[in-house]
């Protein structure tokens, strides 16, 4: 019998009212916007077709089993069917991957309309190959925090071009920042 791994949210008892140490949402947002994040997009098989969003809110928390967490804004349009798909694919981006990440972060269009930009897995869930790597994944664990959901999710499956191309120059990573889209290089290392 195979084990099985399971996440369990930890809930923290709620007796006093802190409302009043609440900082300010724009002061909140300002400290964060001078803290770059890698940048993904998340894509999932919703009951209605394809569906997904960029996120920059994508790290790993364990490599036994791998395990990756996102949050989901409940303001996205997409976030209920990707909450409901029970299995996702993560798709971390490079810098030449700009125009994937502006498609998915744009609102009232459909994302999936260009077909020669992604197709499908045997398991059904919609891919963008052009991604420097992708993780599909099954969601374990939801944890609901103010206007979002934290989202856990145990790797099953990773394709990474820099596996498949071991002698290829290392794809440079799109980062988020300060409300714009930036890239790593050699040239940025610091030490």
């Amino acid at each position: 019998m195979a084990t099985q791994h399971v996440l369990a949210a930890r809930r923290l008892p709620r007796t006093v009212d802190h409302s009043a140490d609440m900082v300010a949402v724009d002061d909140f947002k300002a400290a964060f916007r001078n803290h770059p994040a890698g940048v993904s997009i998340i894509t999932a098989q919703g009951p209605s077709g394809p569906v997904g969003l960029t996120a920059s809110s994508v790290f790993s928390v364990s490599a036994n089993p791998p395990t990756l967490v996102f949050s989901l804004s409940a303001h996205s349009s997409a976030a209920p069917a990707i909450r409901e798909a029970g299995t996702v694919v993560v798709h971390l981006l490079g810098a030449d991957q700009v125009d994937l990440a502006t498609t998915f972060a744009t609102g009232g269009i459909d994302r999936f309309e260009d077909t020669s930009m992604w197709s499908r897995l045997v398991t059904g869930e919609p891919v963008l190959p052009r991604a420097s790597a992708w993780l599909r994944g099954r969601i374990v664990s939801e944890m609901n925090v103010g206007d979002s959901t934290v989202v856990a999710v145990q790797v099953l499956q990773v394709k990474s071009q820099s596996a498949a191309h071991p002698d290829a120059e290392q794809a440079r990573p799109l980062v988020y920042h300060n409300r714009s889209w930036h890239s790593l290089s050699a040239d940025s290392m610091v030490m």
